[in-house]
Parts: C-alpha cells; structure tokens; sequence
C-alpha cells in the first residue's frame, strides 16, 4: 500500500507516521513542502506519487482566530480536501480526512450521528463542514472521521495547561456546560491504521465503508470533569499543586467568552465506526492517564 500523509508535523500527523508505517510504504508531507493554503499545488505531489491511499491530517485548527481569517481557513479545511478527493478519484485513491464536532450547533440532547444536520456555529465549523462536503461531492471513496476534543502527549494541550495553572493557582475557573471526549491523537492513529488494514483486506469490497464516520474516545465528560480528572491522576504521581481537584469551579460558557462560538454537546455516536471496522474504542480517561503518567517519568508534573 502506498500511502500519501499530509501534516506530518501536527498532533494526529505526527501518531500517524508511526502508525501507518506498518501498512506499506509512507510519504510523508510537511506544511513546508505541501501548503493547503495553496490547494492546487497539491495536485503534483498526488500526481508524483500516485498513491492507493491519501491521509490528509493537516488542517486549519486555530478555532478563534480562524473568525478573523476566514480565507485562509477556507483555502485549508475547504477547498484543499476537495482538490485532494478529485485526484483521489481520479487515481481510484482513497482519502482519510478528519472532521470535528463543531460541524454540529450542539443543540441535540443525545449524542450526535453521522445523518444528523450539520449547522456550524464558527468559521472553523463552517469550512469543515464544507471539505466535507467537497469530498463527497468529489466521488472519490473516501472516510471522513469526524472527532472531538483532540490532545497528544507532544505540543500544548489543555492537560499541561490545567497542571501549569494548577502550580500556579490555589483556584482555577473551568467551563461546565460543554460536553464530549477528550480524545488522543495516538487513538486516532490507531483506529485510522487498522480501519485501512481492513480496507485493504476486502480490496474491492472495501467501497461499501466509504463514508462518514465519528471516531472519539468513549464516555463523556466535561471540560471542568476532564481538568479536575487530570488534577487527580497528577496528584496519584506526586505532583506538588496548589489547585486541588475540589478547586476547581464549574462555570457557564458566558463567562468565558471567545470569538469563536462552541456547541455546547459535542458527543459523538461512533457505533458506526465500531460496527464496520470491528474496534472498540477506550474510554476517555485511558489516554489521559497514560499522557499524565508519561509527564510523571517525564519529570514534567
């Protein structure tokens, strides 16, 4: 299988350069070589290396400034997943692209499935929603994995940031009215890498997992749930904190205003995805406590 991954360098890229490389032979792209934000440009490198399969894990993520920078977002969540599912198509390649939560308003009560309306609520959102809709207009076979909530043991997270405020702070103010998954970049590898060894395995057959799919850790909790957990499992390494779990306070979206709009429920059905792929996905907390636990050998809490 050869296999064409874009971002190399970003949290999923970097999880997925381990990952794939078991699969076949990996060519992997960083933003310097392949820019989104120049879509057309993208049409040699496929050309070039005429590959069976495309992963496509560079994006526009910076969610607040995207509000004030709508072109370059569109150029990047848009209109450059559409470029690369029509030589996708073109080639008979497939394409793995991620999506998010913020496709959806977070109006529902339930968790969200894949033929639920999308209604963003930021331009984030709004040019995700449209790289989806780009690829499946584009007829290539293709798995848009929509996500949420996404950390990785390397660069900034919102686990580091807890635990650095928590050393700094006797309190720390953390929204309790957004719900869904933390999930790890290192899980998304994963379930990406064996969900194309089962494509690989049904060769023509594969055509019928073509599609969308929501792809995140299991369970549910809140980001003041997520932040006092972290608190927890650092304390259980030894870390020396001012904030305790018990000091961290719920607060409402309102009072944390930003410029971009998030839905407030971002849980995501992934029976879809367990179902055809035949994995199960861990709950939330497993990943979060191996990070927590790799920063205490780290010496890092």
């Amino acid at each position: 299988m050869r296999i064409l991954l874009l971002g190399k360098d970003g949290q999923v890229g970097w999880e997925l350069q381990r990952a794939l490389a078991p699969l076949g032979l990996v060519r992997m792209l960083g933003r310097d070589e392949a820019d989104l934000s120049q879509p057309e440009s993208l049409r040699a490198w496929v050309r070039g290396f005429a590959p069976d399969v495309i992963v496509n894990a560079a994006a526009y993520t910076a969610v607040d400034k995207a509000e004030s920078d709508a072109e370059t977002a569109h150029l990047v969540n848009a209109v450059a997943p559409g470029v690369l599912a029509e030589e996708a198509a073109a080639l008979g390649a497939w394409l793995v692209h991620y999506s998010t939560d913020y496709v959806f308003d977070g109006s529902k009560d339930g968790a969200w499935v894949e033929t639920d309306a999308t209604n963003p609520l930021s331009v984030y959102g709004r040019t995700k929603c449209e790289g989806e809709e780009r690829i499946r207009a584009s007829g290539a076979r293709h798995l848009i994995l929509r996500t949420s909530w996404v950390f990785a043991a390397r660069g900034g997270n919102f686990a580091k940031t807890m635990l650095r405020l928590a050393r700094e702070r006797d309190q720390l103010n953390v929204i309790a009215d957004q719900y869904g998954a933390p999930t790890s970049a290192e899980l998304l590898a994963d379930a990406t890498a064996l969900a194309l060894y089962r494509i690989a395995g049904l060769g023509g057959d594969a055509a019928a997992l073509s599609g969308t799919y929501h792809l995140a850790a299991g369970s549910t909790t809140s980001w003041h749930g997520y932040a006092q957990h972290v608190l927890e499992q650092a304390l259980g390494h030894g870390a020396a904190l001012k904030a305790l779990p018990q000091n961290v306070n719920p607060i409402a979206t309102e009072a944390y205003p930003t410029p971009a709009a998030r839905p407030r429920n971002s849980r995501l059905s992934t029976e879809r995805f367990r179902a055809a792929f035949g994995l199960q996905l861990p709950d939330w907390r497993h990943h979060v406590n191996r990070l927590i636990a790799e920063l205490a050998e780290q010496g890092k809490l």
